[in-house]
C-alpha cells in the first residue's frame, strides 16, 4: 500500500505580512509542537533584506494561528550572517530544544537552542565542528541505548550523529541515500523528528528528483526502534508532491518541504512549505500509516 497526504482546505494557512518588513517577501518552514493544549509553529520568513528569521505563532486546533509581530530568533552572530533557518523543535527533559541552520559566507552548519516558552532562547552554538555543509538536522525524542540521536545531512545522505551531552556530537553514520530511478535520485534530507510507533521510528523526509527543475517531495522511512540506523521500510511513492500553483511557482518552485509532524485526534498533521512562499497543512489518519509501517 501506498500512502498519500490530504491537503487541508484553508491553505495556505500562513502566507507573507506586507507590513513587516521581515517576513513580507516569503514564510515557509516550520517547526510544530503540541503541548497538550497549543499549538506552537516557529516559522522561517524572509524580507526586504533576504536575511532569514524565525517567527513564531500559536493555535489552539492547528490550523488558525496568531502570529506575533516580530521575529522571535535572529541571527546573533558571524556564523548566521546571512539567517537562521529551517527550525526542528524537541522536546527533551523538560525543555524544546531546537535545531536551526546556521547560515554564513561558510555555508550552512548545524546549530542548537532550547526554550522553555518560545521567546527566550539559550544558544549553544554550531554543535556539528566538521567544516562541511550541513543542515537538515533534528532530534530524538528520547535517549536511544543512553544516548541522544541527531539526523542531519552531509549531502547526499541522511546521516546520524550521537551525544552524550547534545553539545559534542561524533560516531557519524549514513543511513539512507539517493536512490537511482526514484523520485528522490538527486538528494535526502531528514524531516520533522521522527516519532515512536509500535513498529519503529517514523521518519517524514524530503526527497530531490534531479529534473531542469529539482523537485521536492515528501515520503516516509521506518528506523528500527532499537537501532535507528537500520532502515526497515521507505516509501516507494512520495506521499506528497507540489501539484498546486502555489507549490508549483513561487521563490523556489517545485517544492514541498516539511520540518513538522504533529499526531493529534487520531491523524498526523503535517506542515510544509510551499515553494518558499506559504505554509501549507496536509494530514493522514495515524491507523493508514501504521498499517503501512506493519507490512514489512
Amino acid at each position: 500500500m501506498e500512502l498519500r497526504l490530504e491537503r487541508h482546505p484553508l491553505n495556505p494557512l500562513l502566507a507573507p505580512v506586507p507590513e513587516h518588513l521581515w517576513e513580507n517577501k516569503y514564510v515557509f518552514n516550520c517547526a510544530v509542537v503540541h503541548d497538550g493544549e497549543l499549538f506552537h509553529l516557529l516559522y522561517r520568513a524572509q524580507g526586504a533584506d533576504m536575511v532569514s528569521r524565525i517567527g513564531y505563532a500559536v493555535s489552539t486546533d492547528g490550523i488558525h494561528f496568531n502570529r506575533f509581530e516580530k521575529p522571535v530568533f535572529s541571527p546573533a552572530n558571524k556564523d548566521e550572517l546571512y539567517g537562521v533557518e529551517d527550525p526542528r523543535i524537541t522536546k527533551l527533559d523538560g525543555r524544546y530544544y531546537m535545531l536551526y541552520t546556521a547560515y554564513s559566507p561558510k555555508g550552512p552548519r548545524v546549530a542548537l537552542a532550547s526554550t522553555k516558552n518560545f521567546i527566550t532562547w539559550e544558544r549553544y552554538g554550531i554543535v556539528i565542528k566538521e567544516e562541511i555543509n550541513n543542515k537538515d538536522a533534528a532530534l530524538f525524542p528520547e535517549k536511544i541505548n543512553g544516548k541522544y540521536v541527531m539526523l542531519h545531512r552531509f549531502e547526499p545522505d541522511i546521516w546520524l550523529a550521537f551525544s552524550n551531552d547534545l553539545v559534542s556530537w561524533g560516531e557519524y553514520v549514513s543511513i539512507a541515500q539517493p536512490r537511482k530511478g526514484y523520485w528522490d535520485n538527486l538528494k535526502i534530507g531528514a524531516g520533522a523528528p521522527p516519532i515512536k510507533t509500535p513498529y519503529g521510528w517514523l521518519l517524514l523526509y524530503h526527497g530531490v528528483e534531479d529534473a531542469p527543475r529539482p523537485i521536492y517531495r515528501l515520503g516516509f522511512i521506518l528506523l528500527d526502534q532499537n537501532d535507528p540506523t537500520k532502515v526497515l521500510k521507505r516509501s516507494e511513492e512520495p506521499i506528497l508532491e507540489p501539484e498546486e500553483e502555489w507549490e508549483v511557482f513561487g521563490g523556489v518552485p517545485n517544492v514541498v518541504f516539511s520540518d513538522a509532524m504533529v499526531e493529534y485526534k487520531g491523524k498526523y498533521y503535517v506542515y510544509y512549505g510551499a515553494a518558499d512562499n506559504y505554509i501549507a497543512l496536509a494530514t493522514i489518519d495515524v491507523e493508514k500509516v501504521l498499517e503501512w509501517c506493519a507490512k514489512i
